[in-house]
């Protein structure tokens, strides 16, 4: 079933975007060679309990899971797309790393990821996609309007990726958000325009474009039966954001706090 939110459980889960927001800045400026995922993990733990919030992704375990996800954060290193699990690997100059997160504050959750480059320089290639993969993503939250479909977005994200060459992570896209961390409808990657749910006012989604450097759109699992790898080994990247459609246009409620 899909609910609909109202205003104030809108504002609701940007009170807890707010803080995914604030996490993913902190997390970010902490990464350099050397550190480990775990500390990472460590660093976002704290931050959400100072906050008054709670990690959703800790203790998390979907049917397919072997079981209960570990970490606060998904922290995945190169060929790694989603979900791999932090701890003691510590990160090299040219990795991209792609972390994820999903809080829940006063029962409300919201979930962002981004992709980066550690130590700032690296492939010029990987650069690229990151860059596309952000691209994307903020295609998605453009067609994201009120009387539109969620083909649009399938499609609008979908053009921005195919464009450079990217593979598409196989049967994952992005997913309703409220109460509970993955709610109705699922939200594709790629499809056709004007096709599917229509958006509706007090909809609120999560879009996370996930890139593959090689071109495929296939995955493996690891051993851990958590993290998800690029099938030919080729590097991958990550972005993501919770919006909710409204009369005026999308809003981003992970976006962070304004600023003056």
């Amino acid at each position: 079933m899909i609910e609909l939110k109202t205003a104030s459980e809108v504002d609701a889960c940007e009170a807890a975007g707010k803080i995914v927001a604030d996490v993913l800045t902190a997390v970010r400026a902490e990464v350099a060679p050397g550190v480990t995922t775990g500390e990472l993990d460590a660093l976002a733990a704290d931050l959400i309990t100072g906050a008054g919030a709670r990690p959703s992704f800790l203790g998390y375990h979907p049917s397919w899971a072997p079981v209960p996800y570990p970490g606060v954060i998904c922290a995945s290193i190169n060929d790694a797309v989603v979900h791999g699990i932090p701890g003691r690997e510590r990160l090299r100059s040219g990795d991209v790393l792609s972390v994820d997160l999903a809080v829940h504050l006063d029962g409300w959750c919201a979930d962002a990821a981004f992709s980066t480059l550690v130590g700032g320089t690296g492939d010029p290639r990987d650069a690229a996609m990151i860059e596309t993969a952000e691209r994307a993503l903020a295609a998605g939250v453009a067609a994201a309007v009120a009387g539109a479909r969620l083909g649009d977005i399938a499609h609008a994200i979908g053009t921005v990726a195919r464009a450079g060459g990217y593979g598409l992570l196989d049967d994952h896209g992005g997913h309703g958000v409220g109460r509970f961390m993955h709610e109705s409808p699922s939200v594709a990657n790629e499809g056709r325009p004007g096709r599917g749910l229509p958006l509706r006012p007090g909809l609120v989604i999560a879009l996370e474009p996930m890139l593959q450097a090689g071109g495929a759109d296939t995955y493996r699992h690891d051993r851990d039966g958590w993290t998800i790898r690029t099938s030919d080994g080729s590097r991958a990247a990550h972005a993501e954001h919770t919006i909710a459609i409204t009369e005026g246009g999308p809003r981003v409620l992970t976006a962070g706090r304004p600023t003056s």
